[in-house]
Parts: C-alpha cells; structure tokens; sequence
C-alpha cells in the first residue's frame, strides 16, 4: 500500500470516526461531504459543496448535501453562518470567532474573537443562558456601488 493511499484511508477513517462521535451514521454520501467540508478551516455554502463533491468522482444529491449540512449544525460538526436570509455559510472552524462579510465579492473571513468587544448583552428572560455571541461585520469596498 503506497504512503497517499494509506494517508488517504486513515483520513476516511478519522472522519467516520468524527460523524460517528457526533452521533451521526457515516454514509457514503456524509463522508465524502465532511472530506470535502473538513479538508481545512473553511467558509463554504451548500452549492460549494455540491460542486466539489461531484467533482471528485462522487455524486450526490443537492437534497443530500442540503440535509447532510443541516445535520452536521445540529449535531455540532459544523457552524451556519446566516449572513443574509439567502446566503447561509457552513464554517469548519468551531473555534470562538466572529466574521466579516465583504458584500461586493460574497466572501467571508474569521475575525479572532479578541478583535471584537461587545459591551453590553440586553436584559434577558430570568431562564436563559446566553450560549455565544456571534458578529458578522458586513464590508464593502469604498466606492463600490450597491
């Protein structure tokens, strides 16, 4: 067995492992999806998956990579990043961070948590918890027209 394809097969392994942990049964479909979702830290939408998936002698669904998102968010896999009612982002990185926007090219980057300061949270109901803060700072280029 040549070094690629065994990296290869403990990469597939780690992964199954990683849905499994998350309490998610690790289809054909779901691992070649997190292949492509977990390969870095990432900001990608549903069609971007879609696309690379496919494209890498895989096929699946836009219902399954849509259903398969929507089940790594709930399960914790992954983070949605609502940057508009039409634009969702499904961010790799679990790690405390906020994002900026840039809404001329529809990209999207971490910001370090310590970058932002948010001075006071309202008043809430008696019992809740507040679980995160989330910022998304929305950018465009000076001049650019809307």
């Amino acid at each position: 067995m040549s070094s690629d394809i065994h990296n290869m097969s403990q990469s597939r392994n780690a992964l199954i492992e990683r849905l499994r942990a998350h309490g998610i049964t690790p289809t054909q479909q779901r691992v070649e999806i997190a292949r492509v979702l977990f390969e870095r830290h990432q900001h990608v939408s549903a069609d971007q998956i879609l696309a690379r998936v496919n494209g890498k002698d895989a096929t699946v669904s836009k219902a399954t990579v849509y259903n398969t998102l929507g089940l790594f968010a709930e399960k914790g896999l992954v983070r949605e990043v609502i940057v508009d009612p039409a634009r969702v982002f499904y961010d790799s990185n679990l790690d405390p961070h906020h994002h900026l926007f840039h809404m001329d090219t529809g990209t999207l980057e971490d910001v370090p948590v310590n970058q932002v300061k948010v001075g006071r949270l309202p008043d809430l109901p008696a019992d809740v918890a507040v679980e995160g803060v989330d910022v998304i700072i929305r950018v465009r280029r000076s001049g650019a027209s809307q």
